[in-house]
């Protein structure tokens, strides 16, 4: 038994695909690369298999992810000053460094 649930684009050769698979009598999860290149076609070893008993708990993990927890915290903008408002930087002086 194969179902493909869906893939995701990787790169211009490489698909992350899911799937729902039998593997040696074994029905669960396959979230694995495919390759479309010159040399080879075909799923790749990276990837990763989660058997039906652990489904549930790793849907469980996957849910309780939230779209605040994957926003990128390099990508948020600051708000833009002025440069009117700027203050040239105060130079530490001998006090404010940490003795070491």
């Amino acid at each position: 038994m194969e179902k493909d649930i869906g893939k995701i684009k990787k790169n211009d050769q490489t698909d992350i695909v899911v799937r729902i698979d039998d593997f040696g009598g074994r029905v669960g999860l396959t979230i694995r690369e495919f390759v479309s290149s010159d040399k080879y076609t075909g799923f790749t070893k990276a990837g990763v298999r989660i058997p039906s008993s652990e489904f549930l708990r790793f849907r469980e993990m996957v849910n309780s992810v939230s779209l605040d927890d994957m926003k990128d915290e390099n990508a948020t903008s600051k708000p833009a000053s002025s440069s009117a408002s700027k203050k040239p930087a105060k130079k530490p002086s001998n006090e404010d460094l940490d003795d070491y």
